[in-house]
């Protein structure tokens, strides 16, 4: 079970972070790394195409402007892809969400732009084929109806 964080650039890495700290609250294992679907799109490919051979994957692709990394990856990948664009603010947001959601057909791009909640929603996917981690999210969800 891993959550495979893919950013466009070093300049996402504050971003990743955020998401990061996220995923260590739910005790996920994550591997970060830095590639670019304009520049280095093989490295894109290559990087899919292994983790193709394993089950319990989840990607979060960090990307802005024009997002390809995230189209690039599920076009290839067998596993979920998330999307969570960095943004710093609201007009920088609205360039990255529209970039994010224009998704050509057969691209399943999934859109979470919370850091926190994408980090929820790897939980709850990764929870489908692990008892573990399903107790852990159905723990969550009753701690936050017991908060209200």
């Amino acid at each position: 079970m891993k959550v495979i964080i893919i950013m466009g650039s070093s300049s996402d890495k504050e971003w990743a972070t955020k998401i990061e700290d996220n995923l260590k609250t739910w005790d996920l294992e994550f591997e970060e790394h830095i590639l670019s679907a304009h520049k280095v799109p093989e490295m894109v490919f290559d990087l899919v195409t292994k983790l193709n051979q394993e089950k319990d994957i989840v990607y979060i692709t960090i990307a802005g402007r024009s997002n390809g990394l995230s189209g690039v990856t599920a076009a290839n990948s067998i596993h979920p892809v998330i999307a969570c664009p960095p943004f710093s603010s609201k007009e920088d947001m609205m360039v990255n969400i529209h970039s994010t959601l224009q998704m050509p057909s057969a691209t399943p791009v999934l859109t979470v732009l919370d850091p926190k909640n994408v980090a929820d929603a790897c939980a709850r996917i990764l929870g489908l084929s692990n008892d573990d981690m399903q107790s852990k999210v159905v723990d969550k969800i009753k701690d936050i109806k017991k908060s209200f």
